[in-house]
């Protein structure tokens, strides 16, 4: 690794110091940390290396990889297993046949599966856009599938040209699935991030919907590691996959409960909730009154990372939409992201980094 890779690191792992003296200054409140959502996905199609690049050229702290596996054990970034929208396999005939039905998670989904091709497969598809009625496809047809191992050597490279630390966010997809057909997830994950000079001491927070296999990881990384460990959690009467299929009854809206909180505490460093868990909606779509949740995590000793700040009218409170119905609308989502920031969250999710750096840092 070269030089400036050390001095990422460390100013990633430090705390600015100050001079000596007898009476220092109290240091600055951190920053919420900027995440890129996939990539900078509202710009180009997401999890490709073209999305990573833009996010950290738009000033985004961290990008975030969905992992799912190949049919040779490969991990590639993709949001789903199932590859129909996000790729133009359903126009390659020779792939018609793989087109198949599958329950993941309780689910009936139809379409063409990660599971089902080999890494080489994959690598003559094309990424398309994920919403092209919001998003348009003017980038369909030019970016291909990207490889977990792709990405940290990429990530090496642009945290270099860049000059700074950039930090990993990997979501564990679907995991309890891939392990019931052969294909468990979390010791290739870790088994790549240690076998990169970068991400084995860089900044990196693992994630998943699922319980069981971030206490698994939690067993694997223990405390003291540059590992960090995110639950994610979704509508309050669903339940985590893993639990589901257990036979279990507990739900989202629990966990996120001060007890729920502080079992979560046992296994991981923080959540990673939607956003209207923080601050709901009235019944005319505005901005409501935040929830206790950001100050119960906290007590709980947990960070709080909500998902996802979209630009486009349709993903935004009603009172801070403006323009036509499917409209970008930049001064909206940063008004948004700046009414959650006031609740003290640690961190975010995005498409758009460059708004979300700008509704950190200003004007």
């Amino acid at each position: 690794m070269k030089s400036w890779g050390c001095a990422l690191l460390l100013s990633l792992a430090m705390a600015p110091s100050v001079a000596m003296s007898a009476e220092p200054p109290p240091p600055a409140p951190a920053k919420a940390s900027v995440y890129a959502h996939r990539g900078a996905s509202a710009l180009l199609p997401e999890h490709t290396l073209a999305a990573y690049a833009q996010a950290i050229a738009d000033g985004a702290d961290y990008i975030e990889p969905d992992l799912v596996m190949t049919k040779d054990g490969v991990l590639v970034a993709r949001h789903e297993n199932e590859i129909g929208g996000t790729t133009d396999v359903a126009s390659r005939a020779e792939f018609a046949d793989r087109k198949t039905t599958r329950t993941i998670d309780g689910e009936t989904v139809e379409g063409w599966f990660t599971e089902d091709f080999t890494l080489a497969e994959l690598k003559t598809l094309y990424a398309r856009e994920r919403l092209p009625e919001l998003r348009g496809t003017a980038f369909d047809g030019q970016f291909r599938i990207a490889s977990f191992d792709e990405i940290l050597d990429f990530l090496v490279q642009q945290a270099g040209r860049a000059d700074k630390g950039i930090g990993l966010v990997p979501e564990i997809k679907h995991p309890g699935y891939f392990q019931s057909i052969g294909l468990p997830m979390e010791d290739k994950v870790l088994k790549a991030l240690r076998g990169n000079p970068y991400t084995k001491v860089g900044p990196v927070t693992l994630q998943s919907f699922e319980t069981a296999n971030l206490r698994y990881l939690r067993s694997k990384i223990g405390r003291n590691s540059n590992i960090r460990l995110l639950q994610l959690t979704w509508k309050g009467d669903t339940q985590p996959a893993d639990v589901a299929r257990a036979g279990g009854t507990l739900t989202y809206g629990q966990m996120l409960t001060p007890a729920g909180l502080k079992e979560i505490a046992g296994y991981a460093d923080g959540i990673g909730p939607e956003l209207r868990s923080i601050i709901p909606l009235d019944a005319d779509g505005s901005l409501g009154e935040p929830t206790t949740l950001v100050r119960d995590a906290h007590a709980a000793g947990l960070m709080v990372i909500p998902y996802t700040f979209r630009p486009e009218n349709p993903f935004l409170a009603a009172n801070l939409r403006s323009g036509e119905a499917n409209a970008r609308n930049n001064d909206g989502s940063i008004a948004e992201i700046r009414t959650y920031l006031a609740t003290g969250i640690d961190a975010f999710f995005t498409d758009d980094p460059a708004l979300g750096r700008k509704a950190v840092d200003g004007p």
